[in-house]
């Protein structure tokens, strides 16, 4: 995990990197991170109280939620954020009624192909309303800092950074030249992490958005913000799971394999919504010369919906067995912060720090 930080701020050494801490929110995690230098994107009040416990100064926290009670604006603006996101009137108005004075910056809305977990349905507004919205915010005395987006969550592909920075730049532009002091543009999170497949690389990612920020902006380019979240932790996790029952439900040999796990959806498996996120799995019997066959694999619980792959079905020994462990491999991000609080009577995940 570290190693993935000190590598980001290599290839992007002009933005500034806040984790995006729903990925992971453990203490460990915030500590090291916070005396790496990183600032931080927190979602919630309870985020932001995480990251001043884990010794980071307001300063160095963005409330970067969209959805934000107007309370939990005005205690964050109490404990000294004063950095908010916003793609809406009625968000914004909240943020200036309880924040004043604050910096605040517009979340656009941008394509998200390419990206495994797309977030452009949920978040986000058109150039022209966020046009319209940077000069309100003035007019409420708030301070219009800069813009954002995201390009979709597990983003492999290289240019979605450049369409979205190209679309950034020239609503930026036009508000510069409307007197606005725009000075941030923050390119969001989406930097990918590997599960089955390769991906490209963090510099292959850099040398991509260094090109399009000297197109976009040639005389100089404003400040950056990055919100990395699956890249930074995703390799930092293996959850161990117990095999419950491998049964060929139809009776026949034709029939799929249906391999159960003591973890499932609600478990911390939420991302396997859709099969989406594709873990990489490790049993004990990978290393011995035996054939493996396409299995449909479940989760524990009562509830049909708790199925993680049977479109995309995953190839395991033939000779795995009822009480084995498997693996789940690249499961530090976004599976301890799902994982239920006892749905079914299972209990939440044991976490282990090492």
């Amino acid at each position: 995990m570290a190693a993935h930080y000190d590598a980001l701020h290599t290839a992007l050494p002009e933005g500034r990197i806040y984790y995006a801490i729903k990925a992971n929110p453990a203490p460990a995690i915030l500590r090291l991170l916070e005396k790496r230098g990183a600032s931080f994107d927190a979602a919630s009040l309870e985020e932001v109280r995480m990251c001043l416990a884990a010794g980071a100064t307001p300063d160095r926290i963005s409330y970067g939620n969209t959805l934000k009670k107007a309370s939990a604006i005005r205690e964050a603006h109490a404990l000294g954020i004063t950095l908010f996101v916003f793609d809406s009137v009625e968000e914004l108005e909240k943020i200036a009624a309880n924040a004043p004075g604050a910096r605040v910056f517009c979340r656009l809305a941008v394509e998200n192909e390419g990206a495994d977990w797309p977030l452009s349905r949920k978040f986000g507004t058109t150039l022209a309303n966020a046009r319209t919205l940077m000069l309100r915010a003035q007019e409420l005395g708030l301070d219009p800092y800069g813009l954002s987006f995201h390009v979709g969550s597990q983003q492999t592909g290289i240019a979605a950074y450049q369409h979205a920075i190209a679309r950034a730049a020239a609503l930026y532009h036009d508000l510069r030249a409307e007197g606005l002091n725009l000075r941030m543009l923050n390119l969001g999170g989406g930097f990918p992490t590997r599960y089955r497949e390769n991906i490209p690389s963090v510099q292959d990612f850099a040398d991509a958005i260094q090109k399009a920020l000297a197109e976009h902006f040639p005389e100089a380019a404003p400040e950056i913000l990055l919100e990395p979240g699956r890249y930074m932790v995703g390799q930092a996790g293996v959850v161990s799971s117990e095999v419950i029952l491998v049964s060929r439900r139809g009776g026949a040999a034709t029939d799929p394999r249906w391999v159960y796990l003591d973890i499932g959806r609600f478990g911390g498996l939420a991302e396997t919504e859709g099969e989406a996120i594709r873990y990489t799995f490790r049993t004990p019997h990978d290393d011995r010369n035996g054939t493996r066959s396409p299995c449909v694999v479940a989760g524990p619980s009562c509830d049909g919906v708790d199925i993680l792959y049977e479109k995309n079905r995953i190839p395991l020994p033939d000779s795995l067995q009822c009480g084995d462990r498997i693996e789940l491999l690249a499961t530090g991000a976004y599976v301890s912060t799902y994982c239920s609080t006892g749905f079914n009577g299972f209990p939440p995940l044991t976490e282990h720090y090492i």
